[in-house]
């Protein structure tokens, strides 16, 4: 079990995937710092922080002498180290997390990453409608297939806040934000809601889009 340290995390406060760490910390009540690495802030890309994060994109969590990249192998990694509430160790316990977070990664982020960047990222005489209907309507159905199974917990993977909402929350966010037509949501617009009442999510999910 590490200690109480001051962790550093590397990444700008705008990226989906910082924002997930940075909920992570504050639900743990650990003291970090962040400092602006990525996008406009550049530095990513520089030879000192390859070092660290061979893949050169954000977050890099620094811990002591100890380096981790990759969201959520930081959210697994924090889980295991000081918040074992969030990361059950029981193992059909944690499988039900991780599914959720893998899904994250390996389906959801399919649709909603590319969408957000061509809304967001992309000056409006250069955006192309039709792949923007193209990744609204893949995010749809797998935001639709969330709204599903929240119908039967009040939380991602139960009934208890774990990694899972953990990973899902910026995601769900920008969905939200997003000026797109959505199906009904009703069992995970009530999720967000819950969310928005944790001082985490509201301090680094709920800051705009940019």
């Amino acid at each position: 079990m590490k200690g109480n340290d001051m962790l550093k995390v590397l990444g700008r406060s705008s990226s989906s995937n910082v924002q997930k760490v940075m909920w992570c910390l504050a639900e743990l009540s650990l003291p970090s710092e962040r400092v602006d690495v990525g996008g406009a802030f550049g530095g990513n890309r520089e030879v000192s922080y390859l070092r660290l994060n061979p893949n050169g994109v954000v977050p890099t969590l620094i811990d002591g002498n100890h380096v981790v990249w990759e969201s959520n192998t930081i959210l697994r990694y924090l889980g295991n180290t000081r918040g074992e509430f969030l990361y059950p160790q029981q193992p059909a316990r944690r499988s039900e997390v991780e599914c959720w977070m893998d899904w994250q990664l390996g389906t959801l982020n399919n649709g909603i990453t590319p969408l957000f960047q061509s809304i967001v990222r992309t000056p409006m005489d250069q955006r192309r409608p039709e792949v923007i209907e193209q990744h609204r309507a893949a995010t749809a159905r797998w935001m639709s297939l969330l709204d599903t199974a929240l119908a039967q917990s009040a939380f991602v993977a139960g009934s208890e806040l774990s990694l899972a909402d953990i990973a899902l929350g910026p995601s769900v966010y920008r969905w939200f934000e997003l000026p797109v037509e959505r199906p009904e949501h009703p069992h995970l617009l009530a999720w967000l809601e819950r969310m928005s009442q944790r001082p985490g999510f509201r301090t680094h999910v709920m800051v705009g889009l940019s």
